[in-house]
């Protein structure tokens, strides 16, 4: 078996799911697994999530459901974006909750003749998908006049939560709240409603309504740094290899593709059998990234090749087989995806999404 591996704590998914309870009650729970539960593994986060108190799943693509459902999980499944025409087929024998937000996608819905519960989302200003707020009403008056459908909720997803100080949070509240006084006024009460993701969950109190949809939470992933500590979230990710190869290379020696790093000593090398391939971005050692070795942090030397790495040890004792920490924590020191996220100027999500599926997972 290859010796690089992500190791997945499901204690600290249900740690971090507990307190996503405890914030948003008296809202609901759901846990967002979509792109393999943010490369942590879909069906064991799941039912971590599921056993420690929530109560909803929400998924972007209909196959990612029908994994949940293979595996026997019964729970609510959201799925987050509208399905193609032809996919309502298998959104209603999955027994789906179907976001829509297109007369298209009313009709798919309708012509399947089961009796769907949907979710109709509002573009509140994000402009990703969405109905406009101008075209909800005419949308939910479609499915509720239709005996074969509920209008199940109302929703949309807040573009700037993670960044406390705007306003523009409040902004798209407000005209969420103006379609359901709209959609009431017209004789249509919504059971639900839902707008907040984790970091609206976490830092707006108004967002939380019927449902939060925590993605990045429940992997104890603080989703910014301006929220970094408000919960005491627990990464549940540990990314490990082993040192596979050990040589001495003299000062003034380049190293890896194009050389771009230059030893000024003599210095021991330790090869670790992870690349890019796997998800460790190729310019991480050029940004001046380290891993752990022997509960040292040591920089990565050179760019990262496809499939190895290579790791400056100076004079310090390093054999082949010992263990290689890239994320996660050994002894008394720690690498969080955060700290990838920030040199590469992106998210932490991106980091364990990108964790490929090469890398076997391994569960505790």
């Amino acid at each position: 078996m290859r010796p690089s591996w992500a190791e997945v704590d499901l204690g600290a998914v249900a740690h971090n799911v507990g307190l996503l309870v405890e914030r948003a009650a008296p809202a609901a729970v759901c846990a967002v697994v979509k792109a393999d539960a943010y490369g942590h593994g879909a069906v064991p986060v799941a039912r971590a999530a599921l056993d420690a108190g929530a109560t909803w799943l929400a998924v972007a693509l209909v196959e990612e459901a029908a994994e949940l459902r293979a595996d026997g999980i019964d729970a609510p499944i959201l799925l987050l974006s509208e399905a193609r025409p032809d996919e309502f087929a298998d959104v209603a024998a999955l027994d789906l909750r179907p976001t829509v937000y297109t007369p298209v996608g009313i009709a798919a819905a309708a012509a399947t003749g089961a009796p769907l519960r949907l979710h109709l989302k509002v573009d509140t200003g994000m402009h990703r998908v969405g109905a406009a707020p101008d075209e909800a009403l005419h949308l939910a008056r479609s499915v509720v006049e239709d005996p074969r459908l509920e209008l199940e909720a109302v929703w949309t997803h807040c573009a700037v939560a993670d960044e406390p100080e705007r306003r523009f949070t409040a902004e798209q509240l407000g005209r969420l709240d103006a379609v359901l006084a709209e959609l009431s006024a017209a004789g249509i009460e919504v059971p639900m409603t839902h707008a907040a993701n984790s970091a609206a969950a976490i830092a707006h109190p108004a967002a939380r309504r019927s449902l939060v949809r925590c993605g990045i939470a429940v992997y104890g992933v603080d989703p910014s740094a301006e929220l970094a500590g408000t919960l005491p979230l627990r990464p549940a990710l540990t990314l490990r290899s082993e040192v596979s190869f050990v040589k001495r290379v003299a000062a003034g020696e380049g190293i890896s593709y194009g050389l771009h790093h230059t030893f000024d000593r003599e210095t021991t090398v330790a090869t670790v059998p992870v690349g890019y391939a796997d998800g460790v971005r190729r310019r991480l050692g050029l940004l001046h990234q380290q891993v752990l070795i022997g509960g040292r942090r040591r920089p990565i030397a050179g760019v990262v090749t496809m499939d190895q790495l290579m790791v400056d040890c100076g004079d310090d004792p390093v054999t082949a087989g010992d263990e290689v920490v890239l994320i996660g924590r050994q002894g008394d020191e720690a690498v969080r995806a955060t700290e990838w996220a920030a040199a590469l100027e992106t998210i932490g999500y991106e980091i364990t999404c990108a964790i490929g599926p090469r890398v076997p997972r391994r569960y505790l």
